[in-house]
């Protein structure tokens, strides 16, 4: 579990094994919504296939090579139009992409703190274009494939979409055999004409302009002794999650999981920070806006479940943390069902758009990219719906993947994951205070359990 060192082998760039002629991919308006951030994910596997480690990096970098005709983007650049905004040039100038060795076995790594096993070490640092890879030999034969890419060009759906594709791709032949075909038609995106703001889309609340006068961001407060931002990965048991639901429930309505979780963990974080001289505490979660744009159209619906780009929303509240850490569960629950429902209609997502059409060029982002609460905060995002057990390049599923996602500032994030072992546990990957995890860990030890390979050992 202790420190190991990792050694480059080579770096090169994986371009699209077809030529295609230089174009601009506009970004859409949701795309503009978000900042220049860069998000990691990472998998393990064990080499049931007792495959070489050459072996195996040739067959990525070549399927690579095919999954980049299609999803072009991921080989592009971002640059900045005649308007100052950034947008995508699609030249094909390919994945910087990283082969390296690492003197650990794969059970010796700590999962358990990432920012010690996987910072700087299985995830690669994006220095040029889109996305970057990492492959990463161990010494028992197993490898780590670790992807960073800038969260402009893509969300967390459509990454997961593209690792899917290029795992088919390194099974079979042919482009035809995906499951999915990436979906780059602006236009679904297009804002109405006239661009209407309905007041139910609560868009003002949620996203700030940065004009030229507006001030920085303040600064954290100096008197909130909440320790440093670091990252860690639990694992959350079946029983331990129903039990949460069940006490999130009130009058015969049960949220969902995800809901009463994320109610939960604010009301957990607010205890934490009762003592430490915060006033506010805010809980935003990540919303994808594909199902509600479709509104039963089964056409556009096939076309936005392929859709590639950024289609979410960010829906919060604030709340004194003293309140909140007074209020039971199931109050907090519908809180957060309240705040989120907002942001989970048709109205919502277009009024968003349209709202973004009608002030640019000026940027704008959501207000937790730019404001800052005198207080913790976190974002959740739920990775439950991810295809980790597609994600086979032809060595065997992953026994492990997860996020890595230290994004700076002053805010947490959060996102869950469904445990590889499919048995309805969660796997949490949380980036928060320090403080407020040694709180989590020693008042709610049964609940967030340190992510071990003796938790996985039935995968290995």
């Amino acid at each position: 579990m202790g420190e190991f060192r990792v050694s480059v082998i080579e770096e090169e760039v994986v371009a699209a094994m077809l030529p295609m002629q230089d174009h601009w991919l506009p970004f859409s308006n949701l795309d503009l919504l978000l900042p220049p951030i860069d998000a990691s994910v990472f998998f393990c596997y064990n080499n049931t296939a007792m495959l070489s480690f050459g072996s195996m990096v040739e067959s990525l970098k070549n399927s690579l090579a095919k999954a980049l005709v299609l999803y072009y983007a991921f080989a592009g650049e971002v640059v900045q139009n005649s308007m100052g905004e950034p947008e995508l040039l699609c030249n094909n100038r390919g994945v910087d992409f990283v082969v390296a060795e690492a003197d650990v076995e794969l059970q010796s790594l700590n999962l358990y703190n990432p920012d010690e096993s996987v910072e700087g070490k299985l995830v690669p640092k994006k220095k040029r274009g889109v996305l970057a890879v990492q492959v990463t030999g161990l010494k028992c034969g197993g490898l780590v494939v670790g992807c960073t890419s800038d969260h402009r060009i893509a969300d967390a759906y459509s990454t997961n979409m593209f690792l899917v594709s290029w795992a088919q791709l390194a099974q079979s032949t042919g482009l035809t055999t995906l499951t999915h075909q990436p979906c780059f038609r602006r236009s679904l995106l297009s804002p109405r004409r006239p661009p209407t703001i309905h007041p139910s889309a609560s868009i003002d609340r949620m996203y700030v302009l940065l004009t030229d006068h507006l001030p920085p961001p303040p600064e954290p407060n100096p008197s909130s002794d909440l320790g440093p931002i670091v990252s860690r990965i639990y694992f959350i048991t079946v029983e331990e999650l129903n039990r949460i639901q069940a006490l999130a429930t009130s009058s015969g309505v049960k949220p969902t999981k995800l809901v009463s979780f994320s109610a939960f963990l604010w009301k957990l974080v607010a205890t934490a920070s009762v003592s430490s001289k915060t006033i506010i505490d805010g809980n935003l979660l990540v919303v994808d806006g594909r199902r509600r744009l479709s509104n039963g159209d089964k056409k556009k619906e096939a076309l936005m479940n392929c859709y590639f780009g950024n289609v979410v929303s960010i829906p919060f509240d604030g709340e004194p943390v003293e309140k909140l850490a007074e209020k039971t569960l199931s109050q907090v629950a519908e809180q957060v069902h309240e705040f989120l429902e907002v942001a989970t209609t048709e109205e919502h997502f277009l009024g968003l758009n349209d709202w973004v059409e009608i002030h640019r060029p000026v940027p704008a982002v959501t207000r937790i990219f730019r404001e800052t609460y005198d207080g913790p905060c976190f974002v959740v995002s739920s990775g439950r719906r991810f295809l980790e057990s597609k994600v086979d390049f032809g060595w065997g599923k992953p026994i492990f993947e997860s996020c890595h996602f230290p994004w700076g500032g002053g805010c947490g994030y959060v996102m869950p994951l469904p445990s590889p072992k499919g048995n309805g546990d969660w796997v949490l990957y949380l980036h928060l205070h320090k403080n407020h995890l040694e709180f989590m860990e020693s008042h709610y030890s049964h609940i967030f359990r340190p992510l071990s390979w003796d938790y996985l050992s039935n995968q290995i």
